[in-house]
This record gives structure tokens, sequence and C-alpha cells, in this order.
């Protein structure tokens, strides 16, 4: 029940914010988010839509808002990540909600598929929040993260703004489906990587 009600409160915090800044709120809660405070893009972006979808908002300016907070607040995960290093988040990333047990995952997934982990990640559950802590601590070249987190954001904006268009006033039914949406991506994701794989398998070698 209490766990209930801060999830209301925050929603509502999200909408007032949204409602009265506009742009402006889109960005400094994306970038919060991304940032590693706990709130949630699920309903940023597509209650942002909504508005989109009543002409109070642009839907272009939407996406850009919230990609580019995005990004900002995924390089102040990075640079965390850069200065204070892996020990220092593992014993007080607690006070931001991020478990050791999450950094520790999220480095697992980092060392396996590399930098390009930070683009895949920003469409994927939970780990989308955590991956540029993993990214700083490792060092990974800044113009690559900060192009393959870009890149992501723009999809993960695009597809929830749109998401919320399509709903309108029924924009908080998302909530029933984002289970379906992050299985959807997932498979999307899957996809292209096997089309990826069998295109380079397939390619003649000129050596």
């Amino acid at each position: 029940m209490v766990a209930l009600d801060i999830i209301n409160n925050l929603a509502n915090f999200i909408i007032h914010a949204i409602s009265n800044t506009g742009y402006f709120g889109i960005f400094f809660l994306m970038l919060a988010e991304s940032s590693l405070i706990p709130i949630p893009s699920e309903i940023i972006m597509p209650f942002s839509g909504y508005l989109a979808s009543t002409g109070k908002l642009n839907p272009i300016l939407i996406i850009l808002a919230g990609s580019i907070g995005n990004l900002v607040g995924s390089l102040v995960a990075y640079i965390i990540g850069v200065k204070l290093g892996r020990e220092f988040i593992a014993k007080y990333g607690k006070y931001v909600l991020l478990k050791k047990s999450h950094l520790e995952w999220t480095e697992s997934y980092f060392k396996k598929y590399g930098d390009r982990s930070t683009f895949v990640s920003r469409l994927l559950p939970a780990i989308r929040t955590y991956i540029s802590l993993p990214a700083g601590i490792a060092k990974m070249n800044l113009k690559k993260f900060s192009i393959y987190t870009f890149a992501g954001s723009i999809i993960w904006s695009t597809m929830l703004t749109y998401v919320g268009m399509t709903l309108g006033d029924q924009w908080t039914r998302i909530r029933h489906y984002s289970d379906y949406i992050d299985g959807a991506v997932i498979v999307g994701l899957v996809i292209i990587i096997i089309i990826i794989v069998k295109k380079r398998v397939a390619k003649p070698d000129n050596n």
C-alpha cells in the first residue's frame, strides 16, 4: 500500500511538473531518471505524448527534450563512474536505490557486450538506468558513449511518446502493457542482431 502511494505521488508530481513547465520539465525529469534518480520514463514520455495528442505540445520537441535530457543525465552517471570508481559506487549506491547486485549485473552485461551495450541497454528494462556507471568505470570512449546513448534514447523516447499519443487520455494504461512493450523491444533487438550476424557471416572474405 505504501509503495502504491509512492508511485501515485510520483506520477502526480511528474504530471504537475510537465503540465506547468512543458519541455523543460520533460528535459529535467529525463535527466534525473538517467542520472540514477528513480523517476520512470514510462510515465514521463507517455504523458507528454498524451499532451501532444491534445495539441498542447509538439511531439518532435518532446522527443528531443526527452532524448537530450537522457543523454545529459547519462553523462552525469558516466562521470560519476569515471571519477569515483567502482568501490565508492558499490558502497554508497544504496542511497540512490542502486544495489550492489544491480551494479554487478550491469558490469557483467557491459563486459560481455562491450561499447554497443550502451545503445542496446537504452531499450531494455531495468538495465537502462544503470549502464552508464560501468561505462564510466571502464572509461569507455566519451564520443562513442554519447552517440550510442543518444541514438538509443531517441528510439526509446519516440516509442513511449507514440504510445502516449495513441492511447490519448487513456495513456495510464501503459502500466498494464509495459511488460509486453519491453518484450517486443527485446524480440526486435534479437531479430536485428540475428540479421546483422547473418550478413557478416555471408559477406565474402576479400583477403
